[in-house]
């Protein structure tokens, strides 16, 4: 039998790792204003060498004219410099067998950190992960689900149109704390440049979301819809749900009277109602649900220019108080506090670095979406041009990850409504004759309203609308065109031509 032997062998590799400086610039990068405030707000408590910036905030205004652009572009960036980019460059990656030694202060504090320093943020523990392309700084953070986003969640599984699930996506948007969906129908339909009755059954559509009673514009419809899920929306509930007055004023007499009931009917109905959630949203409240704030706005000047800036209002500023520093430094005997001193300069340095950059690349990926996108902006939701996340990137020099953590819970404010930043990402159709290729949501738009044109006499084909969408400029196949009328529920032609006589 061969006897255990000990063996040193050396092997030489490479591998990347990412410093803890990247892996906050990520993380800041994918939190929302709201998230980002209160993180900062914790920095501020932890770190005695950052304080609020009390200054007043100083833009400067920056001018970008695309060659062949039907419109200028206006921009205002922060002023401070910084690197224009969060993706991963050399200073934020180094290989996992460097080491450095912070104990000392020579370092100048704001001072870059270098490509082989290692340093411990507020309770990062000091350490450093292995890159992965998918790597999401803050996956692991657990919280309760809000309203918003388990409406969203619903509404991405409920229709297949991307137009519908952008107008879906702005009511949800528009819906209060408690649940319920005020806004006005018809400024939405004016909004997004679709008609009034889209939007109606959209609404129709979110209302038959979890938790019942959600997305009601007044408290009867709210109960209505409880109780209709219930199955007991009869017409003597329905009629006691227009007299909600009458019922606040104890009125037993007149809505036994108006709901063609008993005593004790009456009284059955009454505890129903009591049963029921008169503010569906609030399951939903507590500590999870957050306004929603623009980070970018977006503004046409007079001379038909998109203006777009940032929100300065929801940003954070910070500044590192170096004069703090240097008296405690002077003052520091063991190597212990000099460590922390020198660790607090240089997370508050990059802090101010990282936040700076935040705001540069959130106004780039929103500038360039809004080049891309300006026919929305002039026209509505039918006039979506195909965009996906390399476009962007290509445009702009960064990476792909970096443009879907820029656009992942940013809101943009425009003349239209507010819109998350990845509701303008579509995909495309080509081009007939190699034009400007189209939407995939423009074009189920405009299979639609032909369809809602024809007549008895008049019912497009699958082919017939083919022939009709290459006309103006599409070039789309047959079953590509059954597939976006199938999702859009809509039903052959034939089924078509016989709904319309009957109603004839």
């Amino acid at each position: 039998m061969a006897g255990l032997m000990q063996k040193l062998d050396m092997r030489q590799g490479q591998s990347l790792v990412m410093t803890p400086q990247l892996q906050q610039a990520i993380k800041l990068l994918q939190l929302s204003n709201i998230e980002l405030a209160e993180f900062v707000e914790g920095e501020l408590e932890r770190n005695p060498l950052l304080e609020r910036d009390e200054r007043e905030s100083s833009t400067e205004s920056l001018r970008e004219e695309g060659e062949g652009e039907p419109r200028e572009l206006e921009l205002a960036a922060p002023s401070a410099d910084a690197s224009d980019s969060l993706d991963a460059d050399s200073d934020m990656l180094h290989g996992d067998d460097s080491k450095s030694d912070l104990s000392g202060v020579e370092a100048a504090p704001g001072e870059a950190m270098g490509a082989n320093s290692q340093w411990s943020s507020p309770g990062s523990g000091g350490g450093s992960g292995a890159v992965s392309e998918d790597y999401d700084a803050i996956a692991n953070s657990s919280r309760e689900i809000s309203l918003s986003e388990h409406l969203h969640d619903q509404l991405s599984t409920a229709t297949a149109d991307p137009v519908d699930k952008m107008i879906g996506a702005h009511l949800i948007d528009l819906a209060d704390d408690d649940g319920y969906m005020r806004a006005d129908l018809d400024e939405v339909a004016s909004q997004l440049g679709v008609e009034r009755a889209r939007i109606e059954r959209m609404l129709e559509l979110t209302q038959t979301f979890d938790p019942a009673g959600v997305m009601a514009r007044d408290l009867p419809e709210c109960l209505a819809l409880q109780l209709k899920e219930k199955n007991r929306l009869d017409p003597a509930m329905a009629a006691l749900l227009d007299n909600l007055d009458r019922l606040a004023r104890h009125d037993y007499a007149a809505l036994k009277s108006l709901c063609g009931v008993d005593n004790e009917d009456l009284d059955e109905m009454i505890a129903e109602i009591r049963d029921l959630t008169p503010k569906p949203g609030h399951a939903f409240t507590s500590d999870t649900t957050r306004a929603v704030e623009p980070d970018v706005f977006i503004r046409q000047s007079p001379d038909g220019a998109w203006q777009v800036e940032l929100n300065t209002d929801t940003l954070p500023r910070v500044l590192v108080n170096n004069t703090y520093f240097n008296e405690i430094v002077a003052v520091a005997r063991s190597e212990s506090d000099k460590t922390f001193i020198t660790e607090c300069s240089q997370n508050a340095s990059w802090l101010v670095k990282s936040l700076d950059q935040r705001a540069r690349t959130i106004l780039k990926v929103a500038s360039e979406i809004v080049r891309q996108q300006d026919m929305f902006l002039a026209h509505g939701v039918a006039y979506l041009r195909p965009l996906n996340l390399k476009t962007v990137a290509d445009a702009i020099g960064m990476h792909e990850s970096t443009v879907s953590r820029v656009t992942s819970n940013k809101y943009v404010a425009t003349p239209r409504g507010m819109f998350e930043l990845k509701y303008f990402f579509t995909s495309a159709i080509p081009s007939a004759g190699g034009g400007e290729s189209h939407s995939a949501e423009a074009v189920r738009y405009r299979i639609k309203t032909m369809i809602g044109q024809e007549s008895a006499d008049d019912v497009l084909s699958d082919d017939k609308l083919v022939e009709h969408l290459r006309d103006e400029g599409i070039e789309i196949a047959r079953r590509t065109v059954a597939k976006y009328r199938e999702a859009l529920n809509i039903p052959s032609s034939v089924q078509r031509r016989r709904i319309l006589k009957r109603a004839g």
